[in-house]
């Protein structure tokens, strides 16, 4: 199984942007560095996943790799919400950010339920 390379190339996209975004910061508030560690580590496991799941050997382990993604890019867009809602962040990446995370979700558990339905 390959990704296309338009979809590794938006993951990739998307964790630079995360890094781009984690620099500008506040990081001497405490609250935001732990929250914005945690994003840039969330964040940047969105692109590692879909290149592991390119080296699957199955749709099975393809789709656990998946799976893997979508887990963390859930878990980035809970990282950004209480970054906004919390620690009162407000740019235009984090929305952009926020935004994407859920479209990548979409794109990705639709391409995975697709797999599994088939069989795989």
């Amino acid at each position: 199984m390959r990704l296309s390379e338009e979809l590794r190339a938006r993951t990739k996209s998307y964790a630079s942007r995360v890094v781009r975004f984690y620099v500008t910061l506040p990081r001497s508030r405490k609250e935001v560095d732990v929250l914005g560690h945690q994003l840039l580590r969330s964040g940047t496991s969105v692109a590692a996943h879909p290149r592991e799941a390119s080296r699957a050997r199955s749709d099975s382990e393809f789709c656990s790799k998946l799976d893997g993604l979508l887990q963390e890019a859930d878990e980035s867009q809970l990282w950004l919400e209480l970054l906004r809602d919390d620690c009162g962040i407000s740019a235009d990446d984090l929305e952009w950010l926020h935004r994407e995370s859920g479209e990548l979700i979409a794109v990705f558990t639709t391409m995975v339920s697709r797999l599994r339905g088939r069989g795989g």
